[in-house]
């Protein structure tokens, strides 16, 4: 039987990326929908969200707080509160996982200071026995491009850390996976990142050769790394 995923993007670049392939291999097919264009209340929408059997909530540069400013955001925290809801798979990355906090009632608020770059998170016990430990290999080094955190959500197991952002990833059970961090970027779509974001790289200082020397020395590893990780997730999630 086949599978949907439905992927709601925010920025054309951020999309499934390392994920897509291995849901391919698990026979999904993948639909993207767009926030901001797609309407979201419409019935449609809500059948949508309601028939995926995976969700995926994806990354962009706005705020779960600027609702005033891009008036869709209750709408997407309508219909993430109705998959929390259902208990059916769902994963929110980054800005992902700040509505799926929100849609729990947390506080989603500016970090101390944009934590964007290479660094290894730190998992917690919880975390070692997810499927998180999968990173082992590239020595939980991961890509971090966020500049909000949030309060975990109740009855969240706290998954990973690093030193600036306590919560970097969470659970709430084995079907919802929260992510601060981007484990979907692949080497080669980069530079599409470094373009996309100028503006936020250059007013946080962030220096651009850096970042692209650094996912040239980590990238692939950590694309199989994510890789491995996502297939195990998903299998966890529907063994169920």
């Amino acid at each position: 039987m086949t599978r949907t995923c439905l992927a709601l993007q925010h920025l054309s670049f951020e999309d499934l990326g390392s994920l897509a392939p291995v849901l391919l291999s698990m026979g999904f097919d993948i639909v993207y929908r767009h926030a901001g264009v797609d309407d979201l209340s419409s019935e449609h929408a809500q059948a949508e969200w309601r028939e995926a059997d995976l969700v995926v909530v994806l990354g962009g540069p706005i705020g779960v707080y600027e609702a005033g400013r891009y008036p869709f955001i209750p709408d997407e925290l309508a219909r993430i509160t109705e998959r929390l809801e259902s208990g059916k798979p769902l994963i929110g990355i980054c800005l992902g996982a700040q509505l799926m906090a929100a849609a729990n009632g947390q506080k989603v608020y500016p970090g101390p200071a944009k934590e964007i770059g290479y660094k290894p998170l730190k998992l917690t016990t919880a975390g070692h026995d997810s499927p998180l430990q999968a990173l082992l290999d590239c020595g939980y080094e991961v890509l971090h491009w966020h500049g909000d955190t949030f309060d975990l959500p109740e009855g969240a197991k706290l998954l990973a850390s690093t030193d600036l952002v306590t919560n970097q990833a969470f659970s709430m059970g084995p079907r919802v996976l929260g992510l601060q961090c981007h484990l979907e970027v692949v080497p080669d779509n980069m530079e599409r990142w470094l373009i996309g974001h100028t503006a936020e790289l250059t007013a946080a200082g962030i220096d651009v050769h850096q970042l692209r020397s650094d996912n040239l020395r980590v990238g692939e590893a950590l694309l199989h790394c994510a890789q491995r990780t996502w297939l195990n997730w998903l299998k966890m999630a529907f063994a169920h």
